[in-house]
């Protein structure tokens, strides 16, 4: 088996909680798992090296020169999203071009023919000495139909995450008696996420509802105006929650989680859900349906009455039947193993450990 000894993980951002960063987080984990040395390199946020010509947001690229100073060291290139959605083509461009020739493997979240604004333009550039590594199989597919090698990766989730503080939080959030109900979105706020159609399941079981991430993508002002015009009480943000304890606590402090989403490249909370021992409510976006031929037994967040009937009478069952599924398919401990595989069908050449 051939093993990268020192491996760079590059982004537009890493160190934040939105998927693709957390993602990489436990890729990073998996690979130091393996034996790797890991370092990370991205545009803005949290990393061992920040080129801010790599931001989404960035008007210039970064040099050449820098680019190879920055891959210089590494025996392998993962590159999380930078080349996979052009929300910045010039730095996109850029990588791409350092890394030809390289080993490198592309983990694709998003593909630009998912996202309609984006759906005219090409699919992420490829080079002999690349791998393609896919959240989804419905990605793979596609890769594939252009003559990519791509695999599918499903993310990764500890089976057996920490348990928050539930009374703690509820009180912290301002909920009155253990007899409210909380729903949780826990995504950011952007148009596919669908917070008016999470606020409005929540309004239909008369619970309150929890909005875990920020508004991004231009939405500040409409969610702003979605919100305030609630029938139930409203938590936004992760205020309530401990610092370092937020996704725990938040999932503690719930009764149900919605994931109301147009689209999803995966979707985490459809798993944090189960491994959290929390109900789901899920919607309409097409890898959910991937996801649920593992045998997830979900509600439809189109149809509150469902839900509503479930927390009138909580059946434990389904919520360890849910449970048992991630255990099984989607566990963080099989991660080192599963790009181990990858790493076998790797082309070109790996410094041997």
């Amino acid at each position: 088996m051939r093993l990268p000894a020192r491996v760079l993980i590059c982004s537009y951002r890493l160190g934040g909680t939105d998927g693709v960063a957390v993602e990489a987080g436990k890729w990073a984990w998996a690979f130091e798992t393996l034996g790797a040395e890991v370092t990370t390199l991205a545009g803005e946020g949290q990393a061992d090296r920040l080129l801010p010509g790599l931001a989404a947001s960035a008007s210039e690229p970064p040099s050449a020169r820098d680019l190879d100073a920055a891959l210089a060291d590494a025996d392998l290139v993962v590159v999380e999203n930078l080349c996979s959605l052009p929300l910045n083509p010039l730095a996109g461009g850029a990588l791409a071009r350092a890394l030809a020739g390289r080993p490198a493997l592309l983990h694709h979240h998003d593909l630009p023919s998912q996202r309609r604004a984006l759906a005219h333009l090409s699919p992420p550039p490829d080079d002999p000495c690349w791998l393609h590594v896919c959240v989804n199989r419905r990605s793979s597919a596609e890769l594939r139909a252009y003559g990519y090698t791509a695999f599918t990766c499903h993310n990764a989730f500890d089976p057996d995450p920490e348990v928050g503080e539930r009374e703690a939080t509820r009180a912290r959030a301002g909920l009155e008696g253990p007899s409210r109900r909380l729903v949780l979105q826990p995504t950011r706020a952007i148009r596919r996420k669908d917070v008016p159609a999470g606020l409005a399941l929540a309004e239909a079981i008369g619970a309150a509802y929890w909005l875990l991430g920020p508004a991004e993508d231009g939405y500040d002002e409409e969610c702003e105006k979605v919100l305030a015009d609630a029938e139930v009480p409203v938590v936004r943000g992760p205020g309530p929650a401990r610092p370092g304890h937020v996704v725990a606590d938040a999932y503690a402090a719930c009764d149900a989680v919605v994931l109301p989403s147009t689209w999803e490249g995966f979707g985490n909370p459809a798993i944090e859900a189960a491994t959290h021992l929390r109900p789901l409510a899920i919607g309409p976006y097409p890898v959910a349906e991937e996801l649920r031929a593992y045998g997830f037994r979900w509600f439809d967040s189109r149809r509150p009455s469902e839900l509503r009937t479930f927390l009138d009478a909580p059946d434990a069952a389904l919520l360890q039947h849910n449970a048992a599924i991630a255990r099984r398919h989607f566990s963080l401990a099989d991660l080192p193993s599963r790009l181990a595989r990858i790493l076998g069908r790797l082309p070109g050449t790996l410094r041997a450990q």
